[in-house]
């Protein structure tokens, strides 16, 4: 019986460990390290984090995500964004939800014609496009623009030591021995080697959703959020020893939190 279980239990173990998820390792030479740590520990907080959509056991709809509008004036959010970077994360958390995606990919120039006809303002033309291929089957068109992207709020502060330590120095060689003139320039020394800085910077970031009836083309419903994405840096230098750590949340983790807030409320509301 034994020499029966023993190949069972051991296929079994295989099997599990066959089918895990895979793990990397990195391949960092510092990795392990104390610096390796404190980086990971941040980016872990960056992370992707799946949400957990109240409906998501109801079937939605069937959607088609039209790229949206990037509205900021700054120039570093326009020029790493563009529309089908928003639609993308779109797709992704609304299939989550359990809606059903129609493919961007698989309307070809129809959903082109379509987002210049709505864009222009002719919901004639569009409603016409509507009505043919895949489109048939769509109850709404949703689409999701930014239209905030700006820093609102920068600190910093830091400490600069070689002041006091000149004050030592002078302290020392009044002090009227040669251990206190000793003693001042040692102070001096170390002191004066002492630099520390700190700076954060704050943004806000506001994603709106539209929900427009693919058979009027009439807005059926709309939503704002705003999230700050706060980025900081620090670091310090004593007697020749430095330390510093920078980082914060992404914009693309940025916009993709944006996206989960809105298609959060879509399918509480709209379902």
């Amino acid at each position: 019986m034994r020499q029966q279980i023993a190949p069972i239990a051991l296929a079994l173990a295989f099997a599990g460990s066959a089918f895990a998820q895979p793990v990397f390792e990195s391949p960092s030479p510092t990795a392990g390290s104390d610096t390796s740590k404190q980086a990971n520990e941040m980016a872990d907080k960056a992370m992707y984090k799946p949400v957990e959509y109240a409906n998501a056991a109801k079937k939605g709809p069937a959607l088609v995500v039209i790229p949206g509008e990037v509205k900021s004036n700054n120039a570093s959010f326009t020029q790493k964004y563009g529309p089908n970077n928003i639609a993308d994360y779109a797709e992704l958390e609304l299939g989550k939800a359990n809606f059903k995606i129609l493919e961007r990919s698989d309307m070809g120039p129809l959903l082109n014609e379509f987002t210049l006809a709505y864009t222009m303002g002719d919901p004639s033309a569009a409603r016409k496009l509507l009505q043919k291929g895949k489109f048939k089957t769509t109850k709404y068109v949703v689409k999701f623009d930014i239209l905030k992207a700006e820093q609102v709020a920068q600190a910093q502060q830091g400490f600069d030591g070689r002041a006091v330590g000149k004050l030592l120095g002078v302290f020392g060689a009044f002090s009227g021995s040669m251990g206190g003139a000793q003693a001042g320039a040692v102070g001096e020394t170390v002191v004066g080697s002492v630099q520390t800085q700190e700076n954060t910077g704050v943004w806000i970031i506001g994603m709106r959703y539209k929900i427009i009836d693919a058979n009027t083309t009439e807005q059926v419903a709309t939503g704002y959020t705003e999230e700050k994405m706060e980025l900081g840096a620090k670091g310090s230098s004593v007697m020749g020893v430095s330390s510093g750590a920078s980082g914060g949340l992404t914009l693309d983790s940025m916009v993709q939190r944006l996206v989960q807030k809105n298609v959060w409320e879509i399918d509480s509301k709209y379902k």
